[in-house]
């Protein structure tokens, strides 16, 4: 803390204070940057909760104190303006509020002492949509949306100078076919900047898709650099007039939006728990926190948190290498748990959880993962004998009768919220039943939403019955 207003202190116009909703969207409020002193950091700031989505206390009143380890520059002001995530608090006991994003993923990292960790290290691939131009609208007499970019393959018609990107022949394209590549370059210098590893990015599989690689961090600073990451990008795609979306299924028939982290346990000496003599040189400890997950993937539960969107499970459905299946195994992409084939040191084993997108809130989504994986540690769950692989075949690929012994997650989300009121125990020593209800509620209510609007699909199959 001493250390940033020494650094600072004289040396800005604003300061930014950044605090994530249930939803897992930046609100921000700004404050003048001679309020940067210890009293910002001892009291913090007050402010009213009430409109973040949370559920309901007693006392809506709430306050902010900056996070000293979270301050980089925000790149996004004409002023100098000085940025920090948040921590949440009660008024009146200054407890942390159990609902609040990053103070549940905390709790969550702090259940792993009970399995002989200390923290978990986790790598974010964010894929992602550029478009130039967009529109939506739903009301009485009509819904639409529509979606344009020049590379796009349903304008190789039109007559331009602008190459397209064949259907579903994206993947690692170079330029002029990727148009991109410096908007992407871009990115990266300002994710480096203030201090977010990344790994490498390139141009994905669709028209106007694109993925963006970050290096590993702890749970905490992976979940913070997955909200930054979004906001730099979506800042960035405003300045040249594009808009960026990390929905997991924006175009029809083609490839979604994943968010796939990539993930390990280490103890207090930072050696890699996952790393042991098992199937692809992973541990049983490794072993087990993978059948944890697939366990309450297969119920629907932890979907509810990953993947929390009816867009969601228009992206899980067969032949886009969406994973769809429970099952674990080594270099295959159609599983929901891939161990990936090019590790060869034992000190980087890990696995690579593929099923989660965008639309989740990062903290909670983490926090869920992590504790389904300690949930099956605890139970010492062997993914071999519950039938969770490994698969070794592409299940797209697979004759039908041995297709029929894979078993597949739910396909909506009304599905896993209703999983998630019956299979929740591993939840709750670090998700409360107030936030677990909220969540339910919330989720629910989009649900029913979206199935109530007429779609044109509908129109196209039923208008003249």
């Amino acid at each position: 803390m001493k250390d940033v207003i020494e650094k600072y202190a004289h040396n800005i116009e604003f300061i930014d204070l950044k605090v994530v909703d249930v939803q897992g969207r930046l609100r921000h409020v700004t404050l003048p940057g001679n309020r940067l002193d210890d009293s910002l950091f001892r009291e913090g700031v007050g402010f009213d909760a009430s409109n973040f989505g949370f559920a309901s206390v007693e006392s809506s009143d709430m306050i902010m104190i900056p996070d000293p380890d979270t301050a980089f520059i925000d790149p996004f002001y004409d002023e100098k303006t000085l940025s920090f995530f948040c921590d949440v608090f009660l008024v009146d006991t200054l407890e942390p509020f159990d609902q609040y994003p990053r103070n549940v993923l905390r709790n969550a990292v702090n259940k792993l002492e009970e399995i002989g960790a200390k923290n978990a290290m986790m790598a974010p691939e964010l894929e992602f949509h550029l478009f130039e131009s967009f529109g939506y609208g739903t009301d009485t007499s009509g819904s639409f949306y529509k979606v344009d970019v020049s590379e796009g393959f349903w304008n190789s018609q039109v007559l331009s100078n602008q190459y397209v990107v064949d259907r579903k022949r994206g993947y690692h394209r170079t330029p002029p076919v990727d148009a991109y590549s410096g908007f992407r370059n871009e990115v990266v210098k300002a994710l480096l900047k203030i201090g977010i590893p990344v790994k490498y990015h390139h141009h994905e599989v669709s028209s106007a898709q694109h993925e963006i690689e970050l290096f590993f961090q702890n749970a905490l600073k992976a979940a913070d650099s997955i909200i930054l990451t979004k906001y730099i990008i979506q800042n960035i795609a405003t300045r040249h007039g594009l808009a960026a979306t990390f929905m997991p299924k924006p175009l029809y028939n083609e490839a979604g939006n994943g968010l796939h982290v990539h993930q390990f346990l280490v103890n207090e000496n930072n050696s890699n728990l996952f790393s042991g003599k098992g199937y692809s040189g992973l541990s049983q400890i490794a072993l087990q926190y993978i059948a944890g997950i697939l366990y309450h993937s297969l119920s629907g539960s932890l979907l509810a948190f990953t993947n929390p969107s009816t867009n969601s499970f228009k992206r899980l459905v067969p032949g886009f290498e969406a994973p769809v299946c429970a099952a674990f195994a080594k270099a295959n992409r159609s599983a929901a748990i891939r161990i990936p084939g090019y590790v060869k040191k034992p000190e980087k084993v890990r696995i690579e959880f593929r099923t989660m997108d965008a639309t989740c809130n990062p903290y909670y989504s983490l926090a869920a993962i992590l504790m389904a994986g300690i949930d099956g540690i605890k139970r010492e769950f062997d993914p071999v004998k519950m039938g969770f692989g490994p698969l070794e075949e592409n299940i797209y690929k697979m004759a039908d009768d041995e297709r029929e012994k894979i078993r597949f997650f739910p396909t909506s989300l009304f599905s896993v919220l209703e999983a998630l009121t019956q299979d929740n125990e591993y939840l709750n020593e670090v998700f409360s039943q107030n936030l677990i209800l909220n969540w339910y509620t919330l989720k629910q209510r989009e649900t029913e939403y979206v199935n109530s609007v007429p779609s044109p699909a509908e129109y196209q199959l039923y208008f003249d019955l």
